[in-house]
This record gives C-alpha cells, sequence and structure tokens, in this order.
C-alpha cells in the first residue's frame, strides 16, 4: 500500500468536544489578532496626534518671529523715514559742493588763462 494516499478509515470525523475546542482557540486568536490591529492603529492616531501638536506649536513659533519681523521691519522704516529729510539735505549738499568744485576748476582755468597775458 502507497503511504501517501489517505484511506477512508484515516479520514474520521473529529470528535465534537475538539471543534468546540478548535473554534475557541480560533476565536481568541482572532481576538488577539484584532486587538493587536486595533492597538496599531491606535498608536498611529496617537503618534499623528503628537506630530500635529508639535507643527501647531512649531507654526505658533513661527507666527512669533514673522510678529517680531514686521515689527522690526516697521520701526526701520519709521527711522527711515525720520532721516530722509537729512539725507535730502545730504544730496543737496553734495550737488552744491560739486557745483562749487566745478566753478573752482572754471576760476583756476581763468586765472591760469590771465597768468599767461
Amino acid at each position: 500500500e502507497d503511504p501517501a494516499v489517505e484511506t477512508a478509515e484515516e479520514a474520521k470525523e473529529p470528535a465534537e468536544a475538539d471543534i468546540n475546542e478548535l473554534c475557541k482557540d480560533m476565536f481568541s486568536k482572532m481576538a488577539t489578532y484584532l486587538t493587536g490591529e486595533l492597538t496599531a492603529t491606535s498608536e498611529d492616531y496617537k503618534l499623528l496626534e503628537n506630530m500635529n501638536k508639535l507643527t501647531s506649536l512649531k507654526y505658533l513659533e513661527m507666527k512669533d518671529i514673522a510678529i517680531n519681523i514686521s515689527r522690526n521691519l516697521k520701526d526701520l522704516n519709521q527711522k527711515y523715514a525720520a532721516l530722509q529729510p537729512y539725507l535730502e539735505q545730504i544730496n543737496l549738499i553734495e550737488e552744491q559742493v560739486a557745483a562749487l568744485e566745478q566753478a573752482a576748476y572754471k576760476l583756476d582755468a581763468y586765472s591760469k588763462k590771465l597768468g599767461n597775458y
């Protein structure tokens, strides 16, 4: 006889008690599996919640930095506006100095011409 071939005598129905135990074992293992899956999902949501909280805090820090930059920029613009009249005076003086310099060159050239006569 071939040992790989199953005979009719070997294929017996398991006892009723064995089926009940197997079902209990299966449900127990399924419950353990589902509990693990739900725990993993819950941990994923906790991780996302923590990441959202950290991101929110980071955005608050960035908001504070932006507010400080805006405030400093306004102060800088006010100081520049206060300096603007003085800057205009400096430009006017520079133009006048350039005009005086040109007049001095012309006067020097004229005096040289007079000296040649």
